[in-house]
Order: structure tokens, then C-alpha cells, then sequence
């Protein structure tokens, strides 16, 4: 791993000397770079982090060292709008991971991997996903099991058209690469909360202001919960929609759980609405959920 010494640009070594421009990343080059920004490991390049990120990116077209203070501070807010204008794609005012790789010249496989232009539909879609990889349905996605779902999403995402197979050296690379931005805990495995990260999700249904503070959920809103979970319309949440609908709730009140989290709150859940005690939702089920949810 390539070290700064003080007031080096660290940018800099990434650079071609002839051209300035930024040469194209590996994944490993490119976790040493989001690693070095982002200082305090919270998934963001965010504040004074940001601010570090743009001077260095700005001053390393320079091949001595220039310090990246010499740019003014009005430069710099000028620069930090237009910056998140063009890639802050939620507008939260912080880059994230997939944005960055959007930023940096990544090498197309690796890229491909943070694409959000046809992300899963619902969280049913994800909890497919995850029985799908969970092989030994240990309730997480372990390093094997991972690099197998990087190859068949590197697979779908190149839209089934004809190209080189990824070569295992590299599938191997990427792998550790996910597991060291987004296994949080450090436990060589992700948790569903670090896998909806990876994989994730239109929207969380259950997050639109229509479930706080009403007394009452009209009919409509009932129906269209309803069919966004039931997706094989039998008039039942069961099974993965079960699952996937938990994966929803569960995150209005944690950041990061696990599968014996969500295996909780759904025994909690099922003890509380399921009147029939089926271990299936019903709408009028639903409906009690999303009443005490709007309460």
C-alpha cells in the first residue's frame, strides 16, 4: 500500500506524469484511496473529509508539491457545489462509495458493480437474492458465497452480451475489496444490513411520510403496501415477502442488524398481528402494522 509523507499529495501517485490525467484504478487502488478519505470509516466522504478530497484533487495535476491549503476557501466552496451537484446523486451533501467510483476512472468491471440505474424493486426482490447466494443458510454471505454473487452480477450487468470471463484473480480481488468497504465489523462475512448496502433497493415503502403521524390508512395506501409485497398475489405475505417486508420495518428502527435480528422482530411481529397464528400477513393484519406504525 502506497504511503503519503506529510504534505504530500496523496492523489499525486496516481496521476500519469505526462498527460495529469488520473490513470484507470484498480480495486484495490481504489479502496487505498476511498480508505485514506474517508478518516473515520463511516461509509462517507463527507465534511472536512470532502474538503481534503477536492484541494488534493485539484492540486495533484502539480508535480511538486504544492500544498493543497494554497487553495483559497471561496475556490473551494465553488468547487465543492459543482462537485455535488454532478455526482451527489441522492443530494445529501456526502459521497458515498458508488458515487465515488462514478468520480474515479475505475476499471469497468469493478464500476459495474455500484451501478444504481435498475436497482431491486422491492426488499422481496432482496431476500431472493440473499437465499439465492446464502448457500449454507448460515445468515450471511461469507467470502465464497460473495465472490460468486459478484461474478453473476458482473454477468447480469453486462447485459448478456458476449465478453471475456472475469478471471478468478480478479473475482478474488473484488471480493475482498467489497468485503473491506462494506463489512463494517470486520467479521469477513456481510449481515443483511451490509449486503442491502451492496444490493440495494428502489425505495423502502414504509419510510414515505404517509406512515407518521396519521390515524388513519386509507384504503388505497393499504392496497399498494399490499401488492408490493405480495408479489404472487395469493392474498397472503408469507415466506421471502414475509421476510422482505420485515427487512423494511426492521430498518425504520436499526442501522445495522443481522439475520437473528430479523428473525426477532419477526417472531415479535407474528406474536403481536398474526391473529390466526398462520406465520403468514393478511391485509387486515397489514393494516393493524401500519396503524400502530402511523401512531
Amino acid at each position: 500500500m502506497a504511503t503519503k509523507r506529510k504534505n504530500e499529495n496523496f492523489l499525486r501517485q496516481f496521476r500519469d506524469e505526462q498527460s495529469k490525467e488520473l490513470k484507470q484504478l484498480t480495486a484495490a487502488q481504489f479502496m487505498e484511496i476511498w480508505s485514506h478519505y474517508d478518516t473515520d470509516g463511516n461509509g462517507f466522504i463527507e465534511g472536512h473529509e470532502l474538503d481534503d478530497l477536492l484541494r488534493e484533487l485539484a492540486s495533484s495535476v502539480n508535480l511538486t508539491d504544492v500544498g493543497p491549503e494554497l487553495i483559497p476557501d471561496s475556490v473551494l466552496h465553488e468547487l465543492k457545489e459543482c462537485f455535488l451537484e454532478a455526482y451527489d446523486e441522492n443530494a445529501d451533501g456526502k459521497i458515498e462509495i458508488g458515487e465515488l467510483a462514478e468520480i474515479l476512472p475505475t476499471e469497468e468491471n469493478f464500476l459495474l458493480l455500484f451501478r444504481k440505474d435498475n436497482p431491486l424493486e422491492s426488499s422481496v426482490d432482496f431476500m431472493k437474492v440473499w437465499k439465492e447466494f446464502d448457500i449454507d443458510c448460515s445468515g450471511y454471505i461469507e467470502a465464497d458465497e460473495l465472490k460468486q454473487f459478484i461474478k453473476t452480477l458482473l454477468e447480469k450487468r453486462k447485459g448478456g452480451k458476449a465478453y471475456e470471463p472475469i478471471r478468478e484473480e480478479k473475482l478474488i480481488e473484488y471480493t475482498d475489496t467489497i468485503l473491506q468497504i462494506f463489512d463494517t465489523n470486520g467479521d469477513g462475512k456481510l449481515q443483511f444490513s451490509e449486503m442491502t448496502k451492496l444490493l440495494p433497493v428502489k425505495e423502502n415503502f414504509l419510510l414515505r411520510p404517509i406512515f407518521k403521524g396519521y390515524a388513519s390508512i386509507t384504503s388505497q395506501d393499504l392496497d399498494r403496501v399490499f401488492q408490493l409485497y405480495d408479489k404472487d398475489r395469493n392474498d397472503i405475505i408469507e415466506e421471502e415477502e414475509l421476510d422482505g417486508f420485515v427487512n423494511d420495518l426492521i430498518q425504520l428502527v436499526k442501522k445495522d442488524y443481522d439475520n437473528e435480528d430479523l428473525q426477532q422482530f419477526k417472531r415479535s411481529l407474528l406474536n403481536g398481528c398474526d391473529v390466526n397464528r398462520d406465520k403468514k400477513i393478511s391485509k387486515a393484519e397489514l393494516k393493524m402494522i401500519l396503524l400502530s406504525l402511523s401512531a
